[in-house]
Formats: C-alpha cells, sequence, structure tokens
C-alpha cells in the first residue's frame, strides 16, 4: 500500500479542510470497498444526479434513506417474516448493507422512489444566492473639484 503525507496540502490551503480529510479517509482505508448492492450514479444536469442501487427483494419498509452529516446513508435490513425456507439455490442476496455516498457542499436529495427492485435517489445542488456570483457596477471615476485641494491653501 502506498502511503501519503498530505500535510503539505494542509499548509498550503485555507478553507479546504473537508477535501484533505476526504482524500484521507479514502487513501488511508484498508478495508476493501464493498459492492453489495450494486449501484448506478448518472448525471442528469449540471447540478443535478440520480444513484439507482439495486435492492430487489427489498420492500419500501425495509430501506432506509437518509442525510447526515454530509453523507447520504443508505441501509436496508430485510425484516424476519418468521417462515424457515430451504433453499436448493440461494443466488438473491437480501442480506443487510449500508452504502455511504458523501455530498459534496449544498447537494440535497429532492427525493427517492422504489420500483422494479431499484431504488432511485434523486440529488441537486442548489447554491444559495448569496455564494452566486454577482456582477458589481463600476461608478464613473470622474473627479470632482471639492475633493481638490489647491496647494497654496495648505502651505
Amino acid at each position: 500500500m502506498r502511503n501519503f503525507d498530505l500535510a503539505p496540502l494542509y499548509r498550503a490551503t485555507v478553507g479546504f479542510d473537508q477535501i484533505a480529510d476526504m482524500m484521507d479517509r479514502v487513501l488511508s482505508s484498508d478495508v476493501a470497498q464493498p459492492t453489495y448492492p450494486p449501484y448506478n450514479i448518472e448525471k442528469n444536469d449540471d447540478d443535478a444526479w440520480r444513484i439507482s442501487i439495486a435492492v430487489a427483494g427489498f420492500a419500501e419498509d425495509d430501506l432506509s434513506v437518509e442525510l447526515r452529516e454530509g453523507a447520504l446513508i443508505v441501509s436496508a435490513k430485510k425484516a424476519d417474516d418468521g417462515e424457515e425456507r430451504t433453499y436448493l439455490h440461494r443466488g438473491i442476496a437480501t442480506r443487510a448493507f449500508e452504502r455511504r455516498f458523501q455530498l459534496a457542499d449544498h447537494v440535497r436529495a429532492m427525493g427517492a422512489t422504489h420500483a422494479d427492485g431499484m431504488l432511485h435517489i434523486d440529488l441537486v445542488r442548489e447554491v444559495p444566492e448569496a455564494l452566486k456570483p454577482r456582477r458589481i457596477a463600476i461608478a464613473g471615476g470622474k473627479s470632482s473639484d471639492k475633493d481638490v485641494v489647491d496647494a497654496k491653501s495648505v502651505n
């Protein structure tokens, strides 16, 4: 495994602590990333995305989607129906899972839908008006006679 020293990044940047912390978490993670359940991330617009997660075998009541500390957390736990079954082959995994997606600033979940074994979560970036770029008008630069001081009257 490679070791990266991010100390120079901390010294040379101001206000990017969250990005540096996220890079540090990703690079120092020794645990293999889970592959269950499979998912897609689509970009629908410049500021809109859709996360689609394959959740075959789970009902809506078994699924949970929440936003916590800048992360979208999707989890599922199959409710026990009390029926004991004997499988000859079990290829459909319905084991409990938790999948985390770190969201950028100002990205929020618009809603979630569950249909045909897929959970779709729509995300959108909504930048507050105060943070949007704005044009500042430039006034004319003519100086008036009131601002000019006569050199003879000062001495």
